[in-house]
């Protein structure tokens, strides 16, 4: 059997590092995406995978790299949307959203939009890394970019929320013409994902508590066997997990009409930043 097309984002560090690894090894066909070049190319050598560098911050980055991965892959089997982490104070990209909301959620929208045609002619699972953060996020629909009150860590467990929905969506418009899709909390991670964050969770990486913490290879494990099992026959597409297994997110998260508005929402963003970028 041909090795499978497997993208993964976020992948210069952490679980998307360690899942790169993990499936390369499997002898699958691995391209992973990452924001430091040098980082993202030396998980590349080490897997002997395929690599691009993309700042999920700028949108025109984001449509350059569907365009790239449109050239270069006709089929792309799996799409694992994993790249984001907590920032710092509210900021604005400089697409003029609000970070944690760009990078977490609109970015991987983007991406996913971007890629339809060729996912749905590949019939491609689209992984998406939530947390169970999602539990504190709230989704104003009326204020994405959280203009009106922002914490940080508000803002990393709203967009972890919106991971989910925009995966109970994506399964409701484009499971029937081929897509298959899950949300996935990691588990608490020993990584650098906090890095820029001055949240709480920042220091606590980097005290006694990172001991109890799961390794990035056990962080990585429901990553790596969503994108190795069967939709409808080991795992339920269009639904969240943790540890291989259902999990339970945040009310919101099965509000089907707020799914659809975010989803009609983010692509308006995502339209007008392209009208935008073209005048």
């Amino acid at each position: 059997m041909a090795a499978r097309t497997i993208v993964i984002t976020g992948a210069s560090d952490g679980i998307g590092a360690s899942a790169a690894r993990t499936l390369a090894k499997a002898g699958e066909r691995v391209v992973v995406v990452g924001r430091s070049a040098e980082k993202t190319r030396a998980v590349a050598q080490e897997a002997g995978a395929d690599y691009f560098v993309s700042d999920f911050a700028d949108l025109s980055q984001v449509r350059a790299l569907a365009a790239q991965l449109r050239e270069k892959y006709p089929r792309i089997d799996v799409l694992a949307n994993n790249a984001g982490g907590i920032m710092g104070k509210r900021e604005l990209t400089v697409d003029g959203h609000e970070k944690t909301f760009q990078v977490n959620h609109l970015a991987p929208f983007l991406l996913t939009t971007e890629l339809m045609d060729v996912l749905t002619a590949s019939n491609a699972t689209v992984i998406n890394t939530s947390s169970a953060a999602n539990a504190f996020g709230y989704v104003d629909i009326n204020d994405l970019d959280a203009a009106g009150k922002y914490s940080i860590n508000k803002a990393y467990g709203t967009s972890k929320l919106e991971n989910i929905l925009f995966t109970t969506e994506l399964h409701h418009r484009y499971n029937a013409a081929g897509i298959s899709t899950a949300a996935f909390h990691p588990g608490g991670v020993a990584t650098n994902f906090a890095a820029e964050s001055s949240s709480w969770f920042r220091f606590a990486y980097k005290t006694f508590i990172k001991r109890f913490m799961l390794t990035p290879e056990q962080g990585a494990d429901t990553l790596v066997w969503l994108a190795t099992t069967k939709p409808g026959q080991d795992w339920v597409s269009g639904a969240y997990y943790a540890k291989r297994a259902l999990a339970k997110a945040n009310k919101q998260a099965y509000d089907a009409e707020l799914a659809r508005q975010l989803w009609d929402r983010s692509e308006a963003l995502v339209s007008t930043d392209k009208l935008n970028q073209r005048s």
